[in-house]
């Protein structure tokens, strides 16, 4: 099975930039995205007919939203965490027969760090969530979770201590969650591999020169592990800050 994940910042400008062509190239069983900053009926994407597009838009016009583009239709879906209902669009999840994918879009501290509340707020709120699920059966979770968790996982870790994404709250709130039964897919294979990020600041210069942070991840349960095939982070495919993260797992629908 092949997933993709991807922060697209602005779907309708990145199908501007080539989503289209990365997506079909892909040939992802799920391809998830976040950050759609759509309302319904702002776009028809023409993706095939043998993909069901899932959709969970934001209150708030241009902002937030997650979205996922499936080969199989889902058992069901939820849109938010204790209630069906996520306002701010930031979350979807798909029940297949031997597991559930998580797609999330976690909330930013900002730079002032004056969402760093309602984040850690969120963090708890979502650790209980996805390890509810686990007691029924494994779970993917994919997105962007807005936190680089080990030095190693930002160009600059010292210079950017306490910063927002890289602060000691939000890096402790990642460490209980993989504590809680999840492993990083990407660190799984990759445990010692450096310069390998999935977000750059738009500043000149900054993406040529590699200046980056991992912050897009695949989480699968620790039971999951195993059937990790392989990760990687699609540095090269342009149309956002962010870029696509793959996944290939050895798993049955």
């Amino acid at each position: 099975m092949k997933l993709v994940t991807w922060n697209v910042n602005g779907l309708r400008s990145c199908v501007n930039k080539g989503f289209l062509d990365y997506f079909r190239q892909a040939e992802a069983d799920l391809f998830c995205v976040q950050e759609t900053k759509l309302t319904a009926g702002q776009i028809e994407l023409d993706i095939g007919e043998e993909y069901i597009q899932l959709w969970n838009y934001a209150e708030k016009k241009g902002y937030s939203g997650t979205a996922v583009f499936a080969r199989k239709e889902p058992l069901s879906v939820r849109y938010g965490l204790e209630e069906d209902r996520e306002p701010e669009g930031r979350i979807i999840t798909a029940e297949y027969e031997t597991f559930y994918l998580v797609n999330v879009y976690t909330p930013n501290a900002r730079r002032d760090l004056s969402r760093l509340g309602l984040r850690l707020e969120w963090e708890d709120r979502f650790r209980r969530y996805v390890s509810s699920l686990d007691e029924w059966k494994p779970v993917i979770i994919c997105g962007d979770l807005n936190v680089a968790f080990q030095p190693i996982d930002l160009k600059n870790a010292k210079a950017n201590e306490g910063n927002s994404g890289y602060t000691p709250e939000e890096r402790e709130c990642m460490k209980k969650l993989l504590d809680a039964g999840f492993t990083d897919a990407f660190r799984y294979l990759y445990p010692d591999r450096t310069d390998a990020y999935t977000w750059w600041s738009f500043m000149p210069g900054v993406r040529e020169r590699n200046i980056g942070w991992r912050i897009d991840y695949f989480l699968v349960s620790d039971r999951l592990a195993p059937n990790i095939k392989e990760v990687t982070l699609e540095a090269s495919v342009m149309g956002s800050d962010h870029c696509p993260v793959v996944m290939e797992i050895e798993l049955d629908w």
